[in-house]
């Protein structure tokens, strides 16, 4: 049930930066929180039960193993607890609001929501194409290879691990806003099915265009109108959202994020959201986590007038 019927929110946090490169994801959800998402959404006038954060361990305490899957075995274990927190969530009927941590988390909060959802579409929001596997990652780091994972075509050593594969239909996945793609992940998302709105396409046909079409695509024109929010918050410019796990210049500005999430929430599609890679590390002042605040609102119906 989409966040314009059910007035009652279930805010769950999934503090890890075991799948990306940089330290601090880990503390995007405390940051989100400080900047009083809870009560924000409150004075919109829902119902909100803060359910904490999944337990997860520090890189400190763990070898991170295969360099190219880099904490694979942990993130297995993360995924496991982030499906069964999600599902507790929608079981007592109330639509998800998931704070990362890093996008690795995706694979695992996906499958949560599957468990309510199966019908799902997928509009995922990233600077980055999240595609790429054991052998066209330049880094290791599986932060890069959770929507790949989700829609089939990740490593086998993560699809063994899945509830099913592949768990999201490509057909109706929509990337939003990449402008940072390796060679190898670029070659697999030409060949794939997903749908891929660029910054160079956004510039073209403009923000509410893509929207749009990113929502007649997710949900099968309209036939299954129900469908997963990835935000990662690299997608806005770093000038506008400094404190990001991995950021790349050239990104949404201020209104173009907001319109985008505005018009998800008109078009009563919205069935569960995540915002990722919110670092403070990187942050001036939380004004990071305080945007990603004003857009889970947005998202969630909040209007100017």
């Amino acid at each position: 049930m989409n966040a314009k019927r059910n007035r009652r929110l279930g805010i769950l946090g999934i503090p890890v930066d075991l799948g990306g490169q940089r330290r601090g994801t880990d503390m995007g959800p405390s940051a989100i929180r400080y900047a009083q998402l809870q009560k924000t959404l409150t004075n919109i006038g829902f119902e909100v039960k803060d359910y904490g954060n999944i337990d997860i361990l520090v890189p400190e305490s763990k070898n991170e193993g295969n360099p190219n899957l880099k904490y694979l075995e942990e993130l297995i274990e993360i995924w496991a607890r982030a499906r069964e927190a999600v599902e507790k969530i929608m079981e007592e009927g109330r639509f998800p609001v998931i704070l990362g941590g890093d996008h690795s988390m995706s694979v695992g909060t996906v499958a949560g929501v599957l468990s309510a959802e199966p019908d799902l579409g997928l509009i995922w929001f990233d600077a980055h194409g999240d595609f790429n596997d054991e052998v066209t990652t330049t880094s290791g780091n599986i932060h890069g290879m959770s929507l790949g994972a989700l829609v089939g075509h990740g490593p086998e050593e993560i699809l063994a691990t899945l509830p099913k594969r592949p768990m999201i239909d490509e057909s109706r996945t929509v990337l939003i806003g990449a402008r940072s793609i390796d060679p190898g992940e670029r070659r697999k998302l030409q060949a794939s099915d997903v749908t891929i709105f660029s910054m160079r396409d956004i510039d073209e046909l403009g923000i509410a265009e893509v929207i749009r079409r990113a929502i007649h695509i997710s949900t099968a024109g309209g036939n299954s109108p129900n469908v997963h929010i990835s935000f990662d918050l690299d997608i806005v410019d770093p000038g506008v959202a400094k404190g990001v796990g991995t950021p790349v210049p050239g990104g949404l500005s201020y209104r173009e994020a907001h319109l985008a999430l505005e018009m998800l929430s008109e078009a009563q599609i919205i069935t569960s959201m995540e915002v990722t890679e919110v670092n403070p590390i990187l942050d001036n002042a939380n004004s990071t986590a305080t945007l990603t605040v004003g857009l889970i609102a947005s998202a969630l119906g909040k209007t100017i007038i």
